[in-house]
């Protein structure tokens, strides 16, 4: 599994760092929507919706939602979908206390899980095409956040592994421990450091980013225990099996989905404080 992991890793981390570093931002968005869709089509299988019809139809609405949305990038309401993004990590963890919550395989709680797929996948989709198009070195912050959550999700398994005995959530990953989280935090923190060095960031400034990257590290585990525990509901072990050694498309992607509008947000916060 190792092996595997790793060869996946070293043919698609490279690719996918030359895409954020130097491809214009439309085409960014179109690969990555794509991405995002296939993850999508993953959720819906989680969710309960047997229907290939209906699963491609939803599909199909997102990737016009996704076409409105790049649209309306640069307009006041592209915030507010990233803000809903936000509002909806603070249910997803009041979700998780509650494990039976839309466990039973009802219509009801297929379309619940639906809605929750909307406001984690779009507003994150959306906040890294606002990240990657910024006029202000819009191009290396992308690349910056994707790569905490790559250090974090890779510093997670490496020191799980080696050092891990006390589970982080067991009722929903028996596999996460608490020294998962802290070697995550510890992996992104060096990225966080040296980025953020790399990006002339000094002072105030250096160290409001580092602290935000280290919450942003905080929502990805949030986000990576959000959809265990829907294969938890589903009774399944990956979303996919797209990525040999690493599972679907949606194991890939979790992280992400809660990381991106938090550190998009801060750091946009950040921005309008620091000029002023």
């Amino acid at each position: 599994m190792l092996k595997q992991r790793t060869l996946t890793a070293l043919i698609i981390a490279p690719l996918a760092i030359a895409m954020i570093l130097w491809a214009p931002t439309a085409f960014v968005a179109a690969i990555i929507g794509v991405l995002c869709l296939l993850a999508q089509w993953e959720w819906t299988r989680l969710a309960g919706v047997k229907s290939t019809a209906s699963r491609v139809g939803i599909v199909l609405a997102n990737a016009a939602a996704m076409v409105v949305l790049w649209r309306l990038r640069e307009d006041a309401f592209a915030w507010w979908v990233i803000g809903g993004g936000l509002a909806w990590w603070m249910v997803a963890l009041q979700w998780m206390r509650h494990l039976s919550y839309a466990a039973a395989p009802t219509l009801k709680n297929a379309l619940i899980k639906l809605v929750a797929c909307e406001f984690a996948i779009l507003p994150a989709w959306l906040a890294l095409m606002k990240l990657h198009g910024g006029a202000n070195r819009g191009h290396a912050w992308a690349l910056f956040v994707v790569m905490l959550v790559w250090a974090a999700d890779t510093m997670a398994y490496f020191t799980g592994q080696r050092y891990g005995t006390t589970k982080l959530a067991p009722r929903l990953s028996p596999n996460k421990t608490t020294a998962g989280a802290w070697g995550a935090l510890l992996g992104a923190g060096a990225i966080a450091l040296i980025g953020a060095w790399l990006l002339d960031l000094r002072g105030v400034h250096f160290a409001a980013i580092v602290a935000l990257s280290l919450l942003t590290v905080i929502a990805s585990i949030a986000g990576d225990l959000f959809e265990s525990l829907l294969k938890r509901q589903a009774n399944v072990k990956d979303s996919g099996v797209l990525f040999p050694g690493h599972g679907g498309m949606l194991d890939r992607f979790d992280s992400m989905f809660a990381a991106l509008p938090v550190f998009v947000a801060g750091k946009a916060l950040f921005d309008l404080v620091f000029a002023s």
